[in-house]
């Protein structure tokens, strides 16, 4: 997909009404949207179904990130991906109005395609990878980056996306 083609479909999704983040619904305009454009700019293939998507609390988000032991503080983590369930978790603040919100649906969704097509992973922060750099290049096409919107840096990422073992 052109660059210029690239943007357009970013610009859409950012004046579409926003994703429905409740149990049972979703939004297939805006989930697709992503998707497409997922598949056009990255090396991933269409799911075999689209994902379930759910609004929970902070404290809940980090549950199904890392465990009920977790000591990460709630609000540390906006969105999870639950393999098993096929669900895109949000924080039950998430509105998908700004492109910065988007980006996380973005970064989930990469979780999505990746589970539906069975990509294997060397560990588990390999998996986070793409999902970062699709994040990132989203945010870009609004003049904005990880650093910009989450404070995220590429320090961060290396950490969080190399496997250790």
């Amino acid at each position: 997909m052109s660059s210029a083609r690239s943007i357009i479909v970013a610009l859409c999704l950012a004046a579409a009404t926003p994703a429905a983040a409740t149990e049972g619904q979703d939004s297939p305009s805006v989930i697709g949207a992503i998707e497409l454009w997922l598949v056009a700019n990255f090396d991933l293939e269409p799911a075999t179904r689209s994902p379930d998507l759910a609004k929970v609390a902070p404290a809940r988000l980090v549950e199904i990130r890392y465990g009920p032991a977790s000591s990460v503080s709630p609000g540390a983590v906006m969105g999870a991906y639950d393999k098993a369930s096929h669900t895109i978790y949000l924080s039950e603040t998430w509105d998908g109005r700004t492109p910065e919100q988007l980006s996380v649906l973005v970064h989930e969704m990469v979780h999505h395609l990746q589970a539906s097509n069975e990509t294997r992973f060397a560990c588990p922060a390999e998996r986070e990878r793409l999902a970062y750099r699709a994040q990132d290049e989203w945010l870009r096409l609004f003049g904005l980056d990880l650093e910009a919107a989450f404070g995220i840096n590429a320090a961060t990422v290396l950490v969080a996306t190399v496997c250790t073992h």
